[in-house]
């Protein structure tokens, strides 16, 4: 595995070494026998704010031996225009990979491209892989595993993280509910594509509580993403009835968990009554970005 560019572009091999690895690497921290990244330096370049991804990256790449380079966006020249394969092209002689938190998907592409490094996508508009990966992590510790298991997410399901749902789910073998209003719901096309990919099965409706029915997770996100505060007041009002709440667990599968990728707004799109009775979930599951992404950045440099 060479770069970390989306779920889509990962085979099912591919996902389940990574998971494999982190398990190992979550188990053994503080005693690693290797570290794959000493005497090498990475550069993080990050156009969105940040608190789980940079902190987990940050710590992994030194716990693997590496040093790390922080770079906001509008502090180098990126941010006053010069193209990303020239930024790329100067990176590639200096660093020994890159992560990367942006809008674009096609900007990571074009930074593996040109840089001729390990590239990993810490966020985009389109996928938000890491996020996805520590999911699958926290399901494996909680439920034992994800094959058969049924998957609810809540919300805007046009956004990053349903979107690597879908793949995760079509390759990995389980179910995914897409529970949101009709604008609100991935593209036909895109879905389409992804149920192609695998033997996972991808469902989409705006009926919440059909969707919540024998669920084994509970899964939301902010409905308000980054790049679209605008909207602010439009989102609230179209998915304010689609809410993780006492209710909807309750119509979950007996010992089913939440998930929430954080950061959570209370009374909006999880009361806070459920974030603090599944915290202990939650927090795991944001614990779990560190070692999944080191298993990430282990396997980008083998």
């Amino acid at each position: 595995m060479k770069h970390l560019l989306s779920i889509e572009s990962l085979s099912a091999a591919e996902l389940r070494e990574i998971l494999a690895l982190a398990a190992v690497l979550k188990s053994t921290r503080g005693s690693h026998a290797e570290h794959p990244l000493r005497h090498q330096c990475w550069a993080m370049i990050f156009t969105k704010s940040s608190t789980r991804t940079r902190v987990s990256f940050e710590v992994g790449i030194r716990e693997l031996g590496g040093d790390v380079l922080f770079l906001n966006g509008n502090d180098i020249q990126l941010g006053r225009g010069e193209p990303i394969k020239d930024t790329a092209r100067v990176l590639g002689r200096m660093v020994h990979g890159i992560v990367i938190r942006t809008f674009a998907q096609s900007d990571v592409a074009e930074l593996a491209q040109h840089s001729g490094l390990p590239v990993i996508n810490a966020l985009t508009d389109d996928e938000h892989p890491c996020q996805i990966l520590a999911d699958l992590q926290t399901m494996q510790e909680r439920l034992g595993g994800y094959e058969g298991k049924v998957v609810t997410f809540v919300g805007d399901g046009a956004c990053n993280v349903p979107v690597s749902w879908m793949w995760a789910a079509a390759k990995l073998d389980f179910t995914l509910r897409i529970a949101a209003p009709a604008q609100y719901q991935p593209d036909a096309a895109l879905i389409a594509r992804a149920r192609a990919a695998g033997p996972g099965t991808i469902e989409v409706t705006d009926d919440l509580n059909a969707a919540a029915s024998g669920a084994d997770v509970l899964y939301t996100d902010v409905w308000v993403s980054m790049g679209k505060e605008e909207e602010a007041a439009y989102r609230v009002a179209q998915l304010g009835g689609y809410q993780i709440n006492a209710a909807l667990v309750a119509r979950a599968k007996p010992g089913a968990i939440v998930l929430h990728c954080l950061p959570a707004y209370r009374g909006k799109e999880i009361t806070e009554e459920v974030l603090e009775q599944f915290a202990d979930v939650i927090f795991d599951e944001a614990e779990n970005r560190l070692h999944a992404q080191k298993a990430v950045l282990s396997l980008v440099v083998r």
